[in-house]
């Protein structure tokens, strides 16, 4: 099996989905935010408050590297794929599912959650912002983009065993 990335933006459902995934495959699951925050000895708001996004961000790049090719799941940070070098990492170590939700829905996941630094007190209009320019990103990087705003976590976790089982069946087909 490759390793299977869940990239999203914050609210997309990935650390609750990847769980699922990793108990319905019988495979380990990694969080990024959870690794760097073990490494780190801080919380993410406390990285990004002390050191800042930019050494976040190579930080996560690191932990990336390292991890490598996981037999299993590895649900990343939202802004994981800012960075070129980890776009084409996790391309190269395994297969990339975009966890994609309306900014709507997001907000709503997220109303209460003071955890995520990247919108602790800013404007609606800064948050769309963000996600604008993620968007294309994440949509480039994907092998898989599964809707989570009108499933539940249970569902897309089924719908994305289905989709990879069809493109490994796809890629058995392919004449080299």
């Amino acid at each position: 099996m490759k390793t299977i990335f869940l990239t999203g933006f914050m609210g997309a459902g990935k650390t609750t989905i990847g769980q699922l995934l990793a108990k319905k495959l019988n495979c380990s699951v990694i969080d990024t935010d959870e690794y760097i925050e073990q490494q780190e000895q801080l919380t993410i708001s406390d990285i990004f408050n002390a050191k800042g996004e930019e050494y976040f961000r190579g930080v996560e790049t690191a932990v990336l590297a390292a991890l490598g090719p996981e037999d299993g799941i590895i649900t990343t940070g939202g802004g994981m794929i800012m960075r070129e070098d980890n776009r084409r990492l996790m391309k190269q170590i395994g297969q990339v599912v975009f966890l994609e939700a309306d900014l709507s829905v997001i907000f709503a996941r997220l109303a209460e959650d003071a955890s995520r630094p990247l919108i602790q007190n800013k404007e609606k209009e800064e948050v769309q912002q963000l996600y604008d320019h993620r968007l294309p990103l994440y949509r480039e990087t994907a092998d898989i983009t599964v809707q989570t705003a009108n499933q539940t976590p249970e569902q897309a976790a089924e719908e994305i065993i289905r989709r990879l089982k069809l493109m490994e069946i796809g890629n058995t087909n392919t004449v080299q």
